[in-house]
Formats: C-alpha cells, structure tokens, sequence
C-alpha cells in the first residue's frame, strides 16, 4: 500500500466511510455494515478510471472490489463482518469431515454442506464456516442456498481463498 499515492485514501475521511458501508449493505443485506469498525480503513482507487479498487483495513487487505461492483472479501474481512447477524445469511455452513480440505483451497461439495443463508445466490460471494462459526474460506456460490442442502453431489462453493492458505 503506497501512502504516498494519490488514489490512496485514508477512510478517515466521512464520505470514504460512508462510501465503504454503503457497499457492504447493498451486498451483504441493509445492517451488515454495523459490524465495521468505525476507523482504520484506506481505499485505494483506480489510476485509469478512478473506481475503488482495494479496501485495506488496519494495513491489511478487507477486500477487492471487482470491475462489476462485486466485492471479493479477504478471510481478514470475512472475519470482520460475520460477527453481523445479518451478513450471516450469506454464509454456508459445512460439516467438519470437509474442514481440512475446504482450508487448504479445494471447493465445496454439496454433500458437505449443513446449512446455508437465504442470500446465498449462483455466482454471489459466500463465507464458508465450520459448526462453530469460524471462517474456513471464501468463494462464489455454485448453486442457490436452498439447493445446497438438497443436493448429495457436486460443487457447492468455489473457493478462492482457505483460512489456511
């Protein structure tokens, strides 16, 4: 992170914030915001086309915003908000024979999956727990939410990112 860029931008600033929750709301569901912290955040914009592209929070990467507005959390910033009751509805819960396998990179089955959230959506961006409620990985769901759980074969969640790795 370049401090010294102009497209760095300490979120100190009221409209960066509000910019950074604002997102988080409309992705995740209106009340998952309220589980950021209220500083420590820096937004790294586009030199080209001056859309954000990077949110760090406390020097450490939360998560990448995709061309498509989409925002691809790291497992630091899934960490963060699935303390929000309501972000959690876009989690997907997984038995604990999968745990090692999912925290190393490989996708999720069906088979494997407990329970999912109801914004669990084809191609939406899902937070993979284990039975506690810690992070295992994130990825984009395959398939809706509601299938998941009826389904005995196939993938579930690609995962882009273990906790382990």
């Amino acid at each position: 992170m370049n401090v010294g860029n102009p497209f760095y931008i300490s979120a100190s600033e009221p409209d960066a914030m509000r910019r950074v929750e604002i997102l988080v709301d409309y992705l995740f569901g209106r009340g998952a915001s309220k589980a950021l912290p209220t500083n420590g955040f820096s937004l790294v914009f586009s030199r080209r086309s001056g859309r954000l592209k990077l949110v760090y929070l406390n020097r450490e990467l939360f998560a990448t915003v995709k061309p498509n507005g989409a925002m691809a959390l790291s497992i630091y910033g899934a960490r963060i908000l699935v303390n929000s009751r309501e972000f959690r509805k876009n989690c997907v819960t997984i038995s604990e024979d999968a745990v090692p396998f999912v925290q190393s990179g490989k996708s999720v089955f069906c088979k494997f999956v407990d329970a999912a959230g109801e914004n669990v959506w084809p191609r939406g961006e899902v937070v993979v727990l284990d039975r506690r409620g810690q992070v295992v990985a994130v990825g984009t769901a395959v398939i809706n939410g509601r299938h998941m759980t009826q389904f005995k074969s196939g993938v579930a969640v690609k995962v882009r990112q273990g906790a382990k790795s």
